[in-house]
């Protein structure tokens, strides 16, 4: 068989469809591929027989007035490639031009594309076009909205948004399977349509057969003209039927009053129901507003009339009712999704508040608001156009015609009042060029340009110089919104796409929790049960779940019902699962895997940052936050965090009412925004300096996101910063200075000789023997390569190569510049004074302040310097002193000491400290040696140079320098005061306080430990008892701070049960009858209040841990019911041991052994002291009994042992003498010894009753020495 020629080829494919013509002409070019080529050819053009085949018959209604105008407008589309039709609402240009175009021969070789703004017009103008041309739809005529496509290879006219055409740019780059695209509504001037606009005018020289028909019933005829190359324009003029106009203006005043508008509404429709019949469309701006009229028309509104809703929103099945046949009236209650394309059955009033929901976005705040606004005069005209289409008509404006005249013409276009993140991706992905020069019909401004590149990186689609990014294709690859493609991509990577799927679908449609103003705490209340302590998001999955599983559980019925009681909108809980199941498959199709486990709270609310980077805040005040860009917002009321107030948060949008509010909040932590804004964040650095732990130069760091500080004084390398400047201080701070903290062989080697040769010049008093500094950064600077800036880098430079050490190390010559030797014996670097060693420090700085040797001695030790060995200065300067000393003598003494030197050197050899001053040292010498008198104040001191003399620096517990002097005596004097103020004030802590009622502080530490003067002091808080309150104070001994802590701990324990105080008081078992007992000593009152201390320090006090929490503080509290038991207790046995006192008293009156009644009596003031039974512990208290026994043992046995009654007498006198006068703060320690001393009373007086512990002379000095030590 003859294979066809290159020319018969050439021919045949333009005669096949459209989408396969680039592809065969490409192949013809292949000679090896032109027999496959031929096969091709046959099977595209049989493709194209049977759809001439398929074409229906076309006839037009003559009742519309664009059927006149059928031959002038196929002339033009034969004709020109892009033609303009203007025609009136109700023309039926809507549904007649796709069939022209089919009369015309087009959609032959490609589909013939139809746009329309909103998907339940596409939907109703599919079916109306079949059902006129006599076919079904999804064959010769489809439609196809997001997630729906009813069309086939085989559709000739395919009806769809204009985001279904926008979507398939993707994929066909030069629309190559049209052959028309009639764009319709374009006066809506949606962003998608002027994106559409600007893209079909770029590839219509590439596509010579693309037909581009522009259509709307009130077109800016010139402006679309002119942006397709003066394209003719076709005017349709006329409607079907004429439509009365009527201005029914709601009062001025009352204008924004939702109320007054539906009175208005309700006016007028009792009006309608006088006129002939016919069904009412109502526009009104939203859901809500569509939900309240459609209440009160039911209950105040004309009966007989059924109520249909109409928004997008609406499920398929509610929006089809109004399309669909009917019996009663109709009142259709519609937002603007009816303006346009739609015909309403039957409509023939239509009533227009003039009012719809604007979308704009906000460039200051980067909100996306929608505010309701009044609508422009094209809107107003397509409203009134929705009726007379198949009868005369009649518009209720409820406005003025004075106000319709001074709106605006046309609608603002939405590219001028949006983000354009989205157009600019797809133009990125498309490789569209430069924006700037992108055919617009109405360029954006550069602000609006800049903004959405600004989303666009902040999402990470695109880089810093704006190109597109791998994850910016594949955020473009998502039909939704790209914070929420953004957000799913970082779940799919996180581990979290099933919480997000849920999160960004829910986002995605509207909320469906309803809140009703006349219940909204009921709703409140039902919603409460879905929330999550600290996030929003987390709400709607539980919400999720627990309605999947009701879903499952319950009939259709009792899911609404369930729904209707919880306060959840059913259609919009289907929405909510519609819109997830459209973004799972979306994720399928993208590999993205669903994890099956739940997600931690982290990822999730990590996924959710990469989307609203923008919608962070840091707290500022009590519901303040400081958002992007200083942004003050306020967390939403209705909020579960509203009460919580985290420190940061992450909210979903921001609605501007009374105040900017932010809504779906959740709480987040600081550190997981970093590193998902790395390339928004703003980085400044400031103050570097060199850290000698870290070994590298630091600097202090701050990170901001858009104005907030995420991020504050954090310390980074400054290598990594600012490489040359860190080298530079590293060289000149780390190891010219030296301040770098190394083993590394070749520094310590320099340094040592470093520190050497500046110790030698400072005691030599001397600048001549150490090299300068600028010599010393330029040999590192020279041998070290550029890229050394710390200790990392060095090391890593000296390891890879020994010969680096070598060259890194200086020798002694090389750091001097002549050579010098002093004695370490002559000058010490310390000057130990009793048991503190006391810093040198020489300098060589003539005249100034801190020239010679001076010595830093901490303040609060001032006072214990010895004022004499500070005089003998150093050894190295004493002969420079003795013979300064000896000169400053008056002339008719120091005549008997010369030659001077000689005398110094003789007097040196024997003249050593042995704690006097130097003077009076040297003048006892000088009379050694030559028998001439001279007194120490002969010496004039004032008269030498200041080196001579140590300069004593006194310091603080920080270091810093109080004052200084060369006169020990003076600085005593001056800061006398300072010395005592500051002993006062070494015990006051951030941790003291006063007037504590409660325990309102933080935690009580064991310790704390204070620095003094380079002198760590560990001190003890302690609670302080002060009657009326308790103060927290350091005290200097631990088991001080036990007892004192133990008193204030009852005291903040009897403030916090004053109730249950009140009523021991009042019941004290048996206390009518053992009070009698305790009149010697003193009055019931006191007895009372003492018996209730000593039960509530037996309950919370005694053999317990000391509190020190508020916790611990609460769970002793708890102890409270074991009050009265203790309190039986102790009363019981404080009545017996005061009724076994007074008997003890009366048979001393009649004891003739002074001594023994006197010692008895000693004891009965120790066993019962001021205060008892409180503060003798319980342990010993019941002991009592048996201490009263052996009382009355020793009396009874006295008479006949007097002798050895006062032997022991002596013995335990001897232990009582150590009690008593040892110091206070042994005291707490020595509470064990008190009560062996009572036990030992009985092993010496009446054994035969039994101790009740071990006790012996040598266990009690045991006892005395493992506290008190060996000092007696």
């Amino acid at each position: 068989m003859t294979q066809p020629s290159y020319e018969d080829l050439a021919v045949q494919i333009d005669e096949c469809m459209l989408i396969d013509r680039f592809r065969m002409r490409r192949d013809l070019k292949k000679k090896k591929a032109r027999p496959k080529l031929a096969e091709a050819i046959e099977r595209s053009k049989r493709r194209v027989q049977a759809r001439r085949a398929d074409v229906p018959k076309v006839t037009y209604p003559e009742i519309l007035p664009v059927s006149r105008c059928v031959q002038e407008i196929t002339s033009a589309i034969n004709q020109h490639q892009v033609i303009i039709v203007a025609g009136e609402t109700g023309s039926g240009k809507t549904t007649q031009l796709p069939k022209i175009c089919l009369g015309a021969g087009r959609g032959l070789f490609g589909l013939i594309g139809h746009t329309q703004p909103r998907r339940v017009a596409a939907r109703t103008i599919a079916h109306r076009l079949a059902e006129e041309l006599s076919v079904t739809v999804g064959e010769q005529v489809g439609y196809q909205v997001r997630f729906l496509d009813q069309s086939k290879s085989t559709t000739l006219v395919k009806v769809m948004t204009d985001g279904v055409l926008l979507a398939e740019t993707q994929s066909d780059r030069f629309l190559e399977r049209y052959d028309t695209i009639i764009i319709d509504e374009a006066h809506e001037r949606s962003l998608n349509i002027d994106f559409l606009l600007g893209y079909l005018k770029r590839i219509l020289p590439r596509r010579p057969d693309l037909k581009i028909i522009i259509t709307s019933a009130t077109i800016d005829v010139d402006r679309f003209s002119r942006h397709f190359d003066h394209a003719p324009v076709i005017a349709v003029t006329g409607r079907t039927f004429p439509v009365d106009l009527h201005y029914r203006p709601v009062d001025e005043q009352a204008a924004d009053d939702t109320d007054e508008t539906i009175s208005a509404i309700l006016a007028v429709l009792r009006e309608i129901e006088t006129l002939p019949k016919g069904d009412v469309l109502i526009f009104l701006p939203g859901e809500r507003e569509i939900r309240e009229t459609a209440r009160e028309i039911k209950n105040k509104g004309p009966q007989g009339f059924e109520l249909l809703p109409l928004y997008s929103r609406l499920s398929l099945a509610e929006q089809n009712k109004v399309f669909q046949p009917h019996g009663p009236r109709r009142i259709v209650l519609a937002t603007n999704v009816a303006e346009t394309s739609l015909t309403v059955p039957g409509i023939k009033y239509v009533i227009d508040p003039g009012l719809a929901r604007i979308s704009r976005y906000s460039l200051r705040s980067k909100v996306q608001q929608l505010p309701i606004e009044a609508i422009s005069q094209a809107s107003a005209n397509q409203r009134m156009g929705r009726c007379g289409r198949l009868s005369d008509g009649v518009c209720f404006r409820l406005y003025s015609e004075d106000e319709f005249n001074d709106r605006a013409q046309f609608t603002e276009p939405e590219i001028l009042r949006t983000n354009l993140a989205a157009v600019i991706l797809q133009m990125l992905q498309l490789k569209l060029g430069d924006i700037a020069r992108f055919p617009f019909l109405e360029k954006p401004n550069q602000k609006q340009v800049n903004d959405g590149f600004a989303l666009l990186h902040e999402l990470g689609a695109v880089d810093a110089n704006r190109a597109i990014t791998r994850l910016g294709r594949q955020l473009a690859r998502f039909p939704t919104d790209l914070r929420f493609a953004r957000m799913l991509v970082a779940a799919g990577q996180m581990g979290c796409l099933h919480e997000l799927l849920i999160i960004t679908s829910a986002l995605a449609v509207q909320d469906p929790r309803e809140r009703p103003f006349d219940h909204q705490q009921a709703a409140d209340k039902a919603h409460k049960i879905y929330w999550h302590e600290k996030s929003d998001f987390l709400s709607l999955t539980t919400l999720w779940e627990d309605y999947e599983r009701k879903r499952q559980d319950l009939g259709q019925s009792q899911l609404r019902k369930m729904c209707r009681q919880n306060f959840l909108s059913y259609s919009r809980m289907r929405e909510w699962r519609e819109m997830h199941r459209q973004l799972l498959l979306i994720c399928r199709e993208q590999g993205m895997r669903i994890n099956r486990n739940p997600a931690d709270y982290s990822a999730v609310h990590r996924a959710l940052l990469t989307g609203l980077l923008g919608q962070v805040a840091r707290k500022s005040g009590e519901h303040e936050y400081q958002g992007a860009r200083n942004r003050k917002q306020f967390i939403f009321p209705g909020s579960s965090q509203f009460s919580r107030s985290p420190r940061w948060i992450l909210s979903a949008e921001l609605v501007e009412t009374s105040r900017l509010f932010a809504r779906s909040v959740a709480e987040i932590e600081s550190r997981w925004i970093e590193p998902l804004a790395d390339h928004l964040v703003a980085r400044t650095h400031h103050d570097p300096y060199f850290d000698a732990q870290r070994g590298q130069v630091i600097v202090t760091e701050e990170v901001t996101l858009y104005g907030i500080v995420i991020v504050d004084n954090r310390l980074v390398d400054f290598g990594s910063v600012d490489p040359f400047n860190a080298r530079e201080i590293f060289i000149e701070k780390a190891l010219v200075q030296g301040e770098l903290r190394s083993r590394m062989k070749f520094y310590r080697h320099n340094q040592r000789l470093i520190r050497e040769i500046e110790r030698m010049e400072s005691k030599a008093r001397k600048r001549d023997i150490m090299i300068e500094s600028r010599a010393l950064f330029d040999f590192y600077e020279h041998n070290l390569p550029a890229n050394v800036s710390s200790e990392v880098d060095l090391r890593a430079f000296v390891e890879v190569d020994p010969a680096n050490t070598a060259n890194l190390s200086l020798s002694k010559e090389e750091l001097m510049q002549r050579e010098a030797q002093l004695s370490e014996s002559l000058y010490p670097n310390r000057l130990e004074v009793g048991t503190a060693s006391l810093m040198l420090d020489y300098k060589f700085e003539p005249g100034s302040q801190d020239d010679g040797v001076s010595v830093d001695v901490p303040l609060v030790l001032l006072n214990q310097v010895p004022r004499a060995q500070l005089d003998w200065i150093v050894p190295g300067l004493l002969r420079e002193k003795c013979l300064a000393l000896i000169k400053s003598l008056p002339k008719s003494i120091r005549k008997n000491f010369v030659p001077a030197p000689d005398i110094v050197e003789r007097v040196l050899e024997d003249l050593e400290f042995e704690g006097q001053p130097l003077t009076q040292a040297l003048a006892d010498r000088l009379f050694r040696l030559t028998g001439y008198k001279v007194n120490a104040a002969d010496f004039r001191q004032g008269n030498l140079e200041n080196h001579l003399s140590l300069n004593i620096r006194v310091v603080d517990d920080k270091g810093k320098l109080v004052a200084s002097g060369r006169d020990l005596n003076l600085l005593v004097a001056q800061l006398s005061d300072l010395v005592v103020d500051r002993i006062n004030d070494r015990q006051r802590h951030e941790i003291e306080q006063n007037g504590l009622v409660s325990w309102s502080f933080e935690d009580l530490p064991e310790f704390v430990e204070l620095k003094e003067g380079g002198v760590t002091v560990t001190m003890y808080p302690a609670l302080i008892d002060e009657l009326d309150s308790v103060a927290i104070s350091l005290v200097e001994h631990r088991q001080k701070a036990i007892r004192l802590s133990a008193m204030g701990l009852l005291r903040l324990i009897l403030f916090r049960l004053k109730d249950q105080r009140k009523y021991l008081s009042k019941n004290i078992p048996g206390f009518e009858n053992f009070s009698l007992f305790y009149a010697t000593r003193g009055n019931r009152a006191e007895l009372t209040e003492h018996i209730v201390k000593a039960a509530f320090c037996y309950t919370f006090i005694d053999n317990l841990p000391l509190v020190r929490s508020a916790v611990e503080f609460e769970q002793r509290i708890a102890r409270k019911p074991e009050l009265f038991p203790a309190l039986e207790k102790i009363a019981g046995t404080t009545g017996l041991v005061l009724q076994l006192s007074l008997e003890v008293e009366e048979k001393l009156k009649d004891l003739r052994h002074a001594e023994a009644a006197a010692d008895i009596r000693d004891q009965l003031d120790r066993l019962i002291p001021q205060g008892f039974p409180f503060g003798v512990p319980f342990e010993w208290l019941h002991q009592y009994p048996r201490y009263f026994r052996a009382i009355n043992h020793r009396l009874e046995r006295l008479a006949g042992n007097i002798e050895k009654d006062q032997t022991s007498m002596a013995a335990i006198h001897r232990w009582w003498q150590r009690f008593d006068d040892a110091d206070e703060g042994s005291l707490d320690s020595l509470s064990t010894f008190r009560w062996m001393l009572e036990e030992y009373r009985i092993s010496l007086f009446a054994q035969s009753i039994g101790t009740s512990i071990s006790v012996s002379e040598k266990r009690l000095a045991r006892e005395w020495e493992s506290v008190m030590g060996l000092r007696y």
